[in-house]
């Protein structure tokens, strides 16, 4: 590199520029390439004392520099050397692309703007970071997280209790935190919220303890222990927008009103119309007036078996039905004015009209897979019929709605009743075999055309994938915290956790798993071969990926610390 003078012949005027020669492929002839654009002479000696001095000591500084990153570097092993117990000289890597989205979504400037009143001779922005990487490549306790924290390069001046009264602090910016990410994500991705799915899950405590928060209730994973509820609302791209905690008794379908609150009380959101696509434990009527009285609308499934006999009759009707374009399963719709009950102020239920459109379709493979399905508790049935005396009330979960007379001892589980009295309820199978394929789904959306509304709710399988990832690749529960402040901080950062991979996925066209990028990650760790050298032994295509997309080198087999830093330096801005 050299610093060139271009004088303008119209003018007069001096020009300087930082360039580099280089020299084309075939070509005999060099030509050069800009580099840095420096200005007129005239305007630099204003600013500079002697602008050409200056600027030839930056492109000393430049190529010295480059020369240094280019000469190979030589690394000095001690075969002498013994590693300690306890040593642990590998620190992580790969976490550098969960640094560039952390900071795309300016969380640093969220905490100290927020926080900034908060008294600490500690970095709270610090902390949240290593309990967000933590809880994405080793996810486990507080503790755990704390004692993990010299794998990574970031400063990180912290105690254990630091990081839990943190959590105290950070719990009374739970709301603001989650619409910060949200404007940001719909700055930088055009986030569309005109759908958005919405559904419901709950994670399990190892205490036995009940609080305000943490309550018995139905646990999704069969757990005797208390659980707390999560509302989830998600966008078509499977990035989450806003969650909200509800004790662990609070059905399903009393969630979603309080969720909507949430998120208008806080108009900056600016959602616009909602169509809520959700499951059936969602549907009710309050639900579905409360929605269409705030100008919004809905999408859901509706259950066929537990319809009145006029839905019945119409989906087994045959007539009307017609192919879709894959013919891979057969359609038909109606607009339909249905009765639903609707809860006053005072409590009473009072009857309310919905013209809505209903749409049902029927799969032959999805028949086939829910009679699979279904075969192997038929079969476990007709074997309790027989003999009884193999099972109890607890081995016999989920299989004892076939069979008729079956009666419990309510101490000890045993089947009380004689064999020669239990019968297998054949006309029950018979009637749930009828429906077997058939699927319904009630929408407010009557100008959609069926295919549309079908392919609006197959995308709720995102959603319940989403909580499928917070509960194995996060390892949300069970939870150990016992103060409520901190059980609400956790999930905060098991939501960033969240948001951040999804974000990866999305940056790379969802083209690898959740799981595949996790281990990925965590596999891009590197080694201290002296003092401030460092050698790497994993590269693989997602990391390629990432690194293409996100401007990131993370393919060096050699690197020193400080250039590591300026890697990590870079992912800042």
């Amino acid at each position: 590199m050299y610093l060139k003078k271009t004088k303008n012949s119209m003018s007069g005027r001096t020009y300087l520029s930082i360039v580099r020669k280089y020299r084309q492929s075939g070509s005999e002839h060099s030509k050069t390439k800009t580099i840095r654009s420096l200005g007129y002479l005239d305007l630099l000696e204003k600013e500079y004392d002697d602008p050409i001095e200056f600027f030839k000591n930056i492109v000393e500084k430049m190529n010295k520099e480059e020369n240094e990153k280019n000469t190979p570097k030589i690394i000095k092993i001690d075969s002498n050397s013994k590693l300690e117990i306890g040593d642990d000289k590998r620190k992580y890597f790969g976490y550098m692309i969960l640094s560039k989205i952390y900071n795309n979504l300016k969380l640093e400037q969220f905490f100290n703007s927020r926080l900034r009143d908060v008294n600490t001779d500690y970095n709270i922005n610090s902390i949240i970071k290593l309990l967000v990487y933590e809880r994405i490549l080793n996810p486990g306790s507080k503790k755990k997280a704390f004692e993990n924290k010299h794998k990574y390069f970031d400063e990180m001046n912290f105690s254990l209790e630091n990081i839990y009264r943190t959590l105290s602090h950070v719990n009374k910016h739970i709301d603001k935190l989650q619409l910060w990410i949200h404007q940001n994500i719909t700055n930088q991705y055009n986030r569309n919220t005109e759908l958005v799915y919405y559904d419901v899950t709950n994670y399990y405590f190892e205490s036995e303890k009940e609080t305000n928060l943490k309550k018995k209730g139905y646990s999704k994973e069969h757990k005797k222990t208390p659980i707390i509820q999560m509302g989830l609302f998600m966008d078509t791209l499977g990035i989450p927008i806003a969650y909200k905690l509800f004790e662990g008794n609070t059905p399903d379908v009393s969630t979603l009103r309080p969720m909507i609150n949430n998120i208008k009380i806080q108009n900056d959101y600016e959602l616009g119309k909602i169509i809520i696509v959700a499951d059936r434990g969602i549907h009710g009527g309050d639900n579905i007036y409360y929605n269409l009285s705030a100008g919004n609308g809905y999408v859901l499934s509706k259950s066929i078996r537990g319809a009145n006999k006029s839905f019945k009759d119409y989906v087994l009707d045959v007539s009307g039905y017609r192919e879709n374009k894959d013919k891979t399963f057969k359609i038909k719709s109606r607009l339909y004015p249905r009765e639903i009950y609707v809860t006053t102020k005072a409590g009473a239920k009072i009857k309310k009209t919905v013209h809505e459109k209903q749409v049902v379709y029927y799969s032959e493979k999805f028949a086939k897979r829910t009679k699979a399905e279904r075969a192997t508790t038929v079969a476990k049935a007709r074997d309790l019929a027989a003999k009884p005396s193999k099972y109890n009330k607890a081995t016999s979960y989920g299989t004892a709605k076939y069979i008729n007379n079956v009666v419990y001892d309510r101490d000890t589980g045993e089947i009380l009743t004689p064999a020669n009295q239990l019968l297998f309820d054949e006309a029950k199978l018979k009637n749930e075999e009828k429906y077997d394929g058939y699927y319904s789904i009630v929408t407010s959306e009557h100008k959609k055309t069926d295919d549309e509304i079908i392919e609006i709710y197959r995308g709720l399988w995102k959603i319940e994938e989403t909580f499928k990832i917070t509960k194995s690749d996060l390892e949300t529960r069970p939870i150990y915290l016992s103060r409520e402040d901190r059980i609400k901080s956790h999930f905060l950062i098991c939501y960033i956790s969240l948001v951040i991979l999804r974000i990866l996925q999305h940056r790379i066209d969802n083209k690898y798993s959740v799981s595949k990028i996790i281990e990925s990650i965590k596999s891009s760790q590197c080694s201290n071969t002296s003092e401030n050298q460092y050698t790497f032994d994993y590269y693989d295509e997602i990391l390629d990926s990432f690194g293409t997309e996100l401007g990131l080198t993370l393919n060096n087999q050699f690197l020193t610390r400080k250039e590591i830093k300026n890697i990590l330096g870079n992912t800042k801005k």
